[in-house]
């Protein structure tokens, strides 16, 4: 049987069980779209932007783990769609780069959009594949989708030659044989080490990544057996639920409140499990584990990294954590810790209170904006959020019950993710509420997307954090500099943008106005309208992030420079 290209890659993806294909059709992939116009099961999503096609890919993913496609031109398509596919990389997020190529048959040199994708790619991807024929087409496409989603998940790019695409072929469409998964060895002896650690150790904490994910009913367990207190990483955030009275924070260190450090610096082990201690889950590295560290991850690269382990065990997090559970056995339980659990309750309740007590009225404190979201859009609700104070905000106030609902740029810090995000998680999980929590200069960059949102009937809301500045970075120069420079934001019509592109649109001035103002906007998303609501954020209180990776990385200065950081702020801040 003969099929052109676009049909055999378009097999392949119905084969992978993938739904969506993100991107914007050109002259090197029109085979490519005429095939998914004709399928059942894969849907192309027309976008403004590729930038917005792979994070919009990423949000599919995140919220209900379902991979998908991102579809791309040649040269332009690639670039455009770097930022989201290096977002994918680094928060471990498996994307299937469908990229188009030149056409290799012509023999002709200089030809439109002649780059080398490849090389481009190679740094933020874990595989790049270039079929030649239908055969080897249908078999990389599945290849790289077995890839993207193995070990350590990524995104892997497959570069389609036009010609490839353009012409017939015959041949089997066989799909590719897959190894065992890499990792695991030595486990056994790995566990029974670690259940000999637990067994000597008076307070464990365990320490709980995205990679923990799959073994929830292990991790939530052995946090019962052991009666120790848990803290997540950002992307981790729901792991287990927040409402645990054991759960202390995402993060423990320096960008934590008083009182999760000191019931950190209690332990004396730290089980971390599916997480690799980067920058900003550390706070700048501001956060060390307390006395051992057993380090578990199913990526190898990872263990002793940035912080070296007493036992460090590449292997699947829900493999390890049920051979803990049967190791340690029924005898290992302890007695409920009455004075832990009220330490760690009466923690909460000062930080909630702090919050309301610094709210100025004349503003909308995040607090009571976040806290109305989560009464009024129902714990289903998915969040996405920006590069920058949003996500710090989100990250503190917010109290999840389960994971896929906090979908945030992390390790890349890419701006401009919310929005597309939370068209891809509503596309994947239409039952569910999604808010998009957009800061306004992140609302600049892909905020036009929400026209495809209008084109798809998608109910996302779109909370615009307006300051009317880059929230973050002023916060870093006011508080280290006395100074903001090139951060505020020119001011623009914010009613009209939404109107024009067919969006709903609602003020938010003051606390007073959040009930009325959510209920309305939940209204009107339920019945398939995007919205998009104007906050009149209050940012006058600085998250505990922000406070204390100023304060990590002002200490690590040699005292020469730091007396310099120190003395410019207070001269600035004297004389005006």
């Amino acid at each position: 049987m003969k099929r052109s290209g676009g049909e055999i890659a378009v097999k392949a993806l119905e084969d992978e069980g993938i739904r969506w294909a993100f991107g914007i059709p050109g002259t090197h992939n029109i085979e490519l779209y005429d095939a998914l116009g004709a399928s059942e099961s894969v849907r192309p999503v027309l976008v403004t932007d590729e930038q917005s096609a792979s994070f919009m890919a990423d949000g599919v993913w995140r919220a209900s783990g379902e991979m998908a496609c991102v579809n791309l031109v040649p040269g332009a398509g690639l670039t455009h769609a770097l930022s989201g596919i290096a977002e994918a990389f680094m928060d471990n997020v498996p994307l299937l780069v469908l990229g188009c190529g030149i056409r290799r048959d012509s023999g002709r040199a200089y030809q439109l959009h002649d780059v080398d994708q490849r090389a481009m790619v190679a740094p933020v991807t874990k595989g790049q594949f270039r079929p030649m024929n239908g055969t080897e087409l249908y078999r990389d496409i599945r290849a790289a989708c077995a890839l993207a989603r193995s070990g350590a998940p990524g995104p892997v790019f497959v570069e389609v030659p036009a010609n490839v695409y353009l012409f017939q072929h015959t041949g089997s469409l066989e799909e590719p044989q897959v190894g065992p998964p890499a990792g695991g060895e030595g486990m056994e002896a790995a566990v029974q080490a670690t259940a000999e650690l637990l067994r000597q150790a008076e307070r464990p904490m365990l320490y709980l990544g995205a990679g923990a994910v799959g073994a929830r009913v292990e991790a939530a367990r052995l946090v019962d057996l052991l009666e120790a207190p848990f803290s997540t990483t950002f992307q981790g955030k729901g792991v287990l639920p927040e409402s645990h009275p054991l759960f202390l924070w995402p993060g423990f260190g320096a960008t934590a409140p008083p009182f999760v450090q000191e019931e950190a610096g209690r332990c004396d082990l730290t089980l971390a499990v599916g997480c690799r201690f980067g920058e900003v889950a550390t706070g700048s590295y501001g956060m060390e584990p307390e006395g051992a560290l057993v380090h578990v991850d199913i990526d190898p690269a990872v263990l002793n990294a940035n912080y070296p382990a007493e036992l460090a065990v590449a292997a699947d997090a829900r493999a390890f954590l049920s051979g803990l559970l049967e190791a340690l056995g029924p005898e290992a339980q302890r007695e409920r810790d009455v004075a832990l659990r009220h330490r760690i309750e009466e923690g909460h309740r000062e930080v909630r209170e702090a919050w309301a007590e610094e709210a100025t009225g004349e503003r909308v404190s995040p607090a009571h904006l976040l806290s109305g979201i989560q009464r009024i859009f129902g714990p289903d609700t998915v969040y996405t959020t920006d590069s920058g104070n949003g996500t710090f905000l989100a990250m503190e106030l917010l109290r999840l019950e389960q994971p896929g609902k906090f979908l945030a740029p992390v390790d890349y810090s890419c701006m401009g993710y919310s929005v597309p995000a939370a068209i891809g998680a509503k596309l994947s999980a239409p039952g569910n509420p999604v808010v998009a929590l957009a800061g306004d200069g992140a609302f600049l960059m892909t905020g036009m997307e929400l026209i495809t949102a209008v084109q798809e009937g998608i109910g996302v809301v779109v909370f615009v954090l307006r300051d009317r500045e880059l929230a973050q970075i002023a916060q870093f120069q006011s508080t280290a500099m006395n100074r903001k420079v090139a951060s505020a934001l020119p001011d623009y019509d914010l009613p009209n943008l939404a109107k024009g592109m067919g969006c709903e649109f609602l003020h938010l001035d003051t606390d007073d106005e959040v009930e009325e103002v959510l209920t309305s906007a939940r209204v009107m998303a339920d019945n398939g309208l995007p919205v998009v609501v104007d906050v009149a954020v209050d940012y006058s209180r600085k998250t505990f992030f922000t406070r204390g990776v100023v304060k990590t990385n002002l200490l690590r200065f040699p005292l020469r420079d730091r007396v310099r950081f120190v003395g410019r702020a207070l001269v600035r801040r004297v004389t005006g």
